[in-house]
């Protein structure tokens, strides 16, 4: 067992009531609601728990919850996999795991890289830092041969509030998917320094970012249809793939383009600009 992050806990327990609707739940909408969501006696009524323990666990005080409790929660809250398991890692039930994410790629991951010429993909780890990337990739995500910044959250929310790039959904969609896999690595990796600095820098230095980590999302990073305006090749569609490197906390991120589609035409002129 690890420590109970009681003040994760909680926080979490309540973003997440708050976005389940009585008719979700299965309960009857009966009287006008002080705020969105469940009623604390809805959860512990769901959950199978008294009042008064729901209240406490919800308060950061109380007992450590058990992993029956746990479960009636998340089966109350209707958590989604990632979700149940950042609830167990807070309340300190969770499974062994190494104890830092690696930060060295190995040659193999290298190589396989290079053996994509028409396939932009990088490697990035726990923290989103990047740590390797192929030829294609740098006409997306730039050379960062000798850069000392190469974080691609601190990328992101560095962007001007007035950035246009803002409106865009796909944007916001993607960038919501990576502040919800790092707070998934956020409590995979407890304690870990690279981690909490940046949670804790871009907390003080972005508005945007606090509401997105405030919004308590987990989710650990899978596949996703992307779409980008690139100023070479143009408008480009294509899957981003997401392969988890077992037991590092590293993930490579491909964009695969559909077989004959404009964007498989496209990355294959930009490789053959670069010289791949």
């Amino acid at each position: 067992m690890t420590t109970v992050n009681r003040d994760e806990l909680a926080a979490f327990l309540r973003a997440r009531r708050a976005r389940v609707s009585p008719r979700d739940a299965g309960l009857p909408e009966v009287g006008r609601r002080r705020t969105p969501g469940l009623r604390r006696q809805e959860v512990a009524q769901l959950a199978g728990m008294s009042i008064d323990y729901y209240i406490r666990l919800e308060q950061g005080r109380g007992p450590r919850p058990s992993r029956q409790v746990l479960s009636g929660l998340a089966r109350a809250l209707m958590l989604s996999g990632d979700e149940r398991d950042y609830l167990f890692r807070m309340a300190g039930e969770a499974v062994a795991q190494p104890v830092r994410p690696s930060r060295e790629t190995t040659p193999g991951i290298r190589h396989l890289l290079d053996s994509m010429p028409v396939t932009p993909a990088y490697v990035v780890d726990a923290a989103y830092n990047v740590l390797a990337w192929n030829a294609l990739a740098i006409h997306f995500i730039g050379n960062l041969t000798g850069h000392a910044d190469r974080n691609m959250i601190r990328w992101t929310f560095r962007r001007s509030p007035a950035d246009l790039v803002w409106d865009d959904e796909h944007f916001l969609r993607f960038t919501r998917s990576m502040v919800a896999d790092l707070r998934a690595n956020y409590a995979r990796y407890p304690g870990d320094p690279e981690i909490d600095s940046l949670v804790s820098e871009m907390l003080a230095l972005s508005p945007r970012f606090a509401q997105m980590w405030d919004e308590y999302d987990v989710e650990v990073r899978g596949p996703m249809l992307k779409r980008v305006s690139h100023a070479q090749a143009g408008p480009l569609e294509f899957e981003c793939q997401v392969l988890h490197i077992a037991e590092t906390g590293q993930r490579l991120i491909t964009y695969c383009a559909a077989p004959g589609s404009p964007t498989e035409s496209a990355f294959t002129q930009l490789a053959h600009t670069a010289g791949c």
